[in-house]
């Protein structure tokens, strides 16, 4: 078993969250913020109000010997659009811009070579931003676990579930 962190967001934490945990490799997927200049710990308000600088993202602990970095950043890079600029859907602001925080040489290169291999496929420039790692802030508990706790809310059934479902229509092999 060989366990790597990744670090990612892409719009809302909840949706990026509930795709990838169910990928197999995956260990643990935390929920929270970073990319910030604002001292100390933020909070989800602080965040939100976008005046942190912080992004919303997932940590990710995986096995890179049953799920690769480059697999798991194909996939969160389909999970949402890296052509949108600060916005994914009806969330915007910096706070939910599409941001890639690489702990490696390794996961920059990789993550450039999946750049140049998917742009083709979009007809606007990715403008997901590539940025090496920084501190992470845990969210609050109750932004944790958010999709599988809350799967009747409006905003899991209306927003997340067809991220879901799309998840398991490209990468059904890829699923837990």
């Amino acid at each position: 078993m060989k366990t790597e962190i990744a670090t990612f967001g892409g719009g809302c934490f909840w949706c990026i969250e509930a795709v990838i945990q169910r990928l197999k490799g995956v260990e643990s997927v935390v929920s929270g913020y970073t990319g910030g200049n604002a001292p100390g710990v933020p909070t989800y308000r602080e965040v939100c109000s976008g005046k942190t600088g912080h992004a919303e993202v997932v940590q990710v602990t995986f096995d890179s010997d049953v799920l690769s970095y480059k697999d798991l950043i194909t996939i969160f890079m389909t999970s949402h659009d890296p052509t949108q600029l600060n916005r994914q859907g009806a969330d915007r602001g910096t706070q939910y811009r599409s941001v890639i925080y690489y702990h490696s040489e390794f996961q920059k290169q990789t993550v450039e070579g999946v750049f140049a291999k998917i742009q083709s496929f979009y007809t606007t420039p990715i403008v997901t931003e590539l940025s090496q790692t920084s501190i992470f802030h845990e969210a609050e508990v109750g932004h944790q676990d958010y999709y599988n706790n809350n799967t009747e809310a409006g905003y899991c059934r209306v927003v997340i579930e067809p991220k879901v479902a799309k998840l398991r229509a490209m990468y059904a092999d890829k699923l837990k």
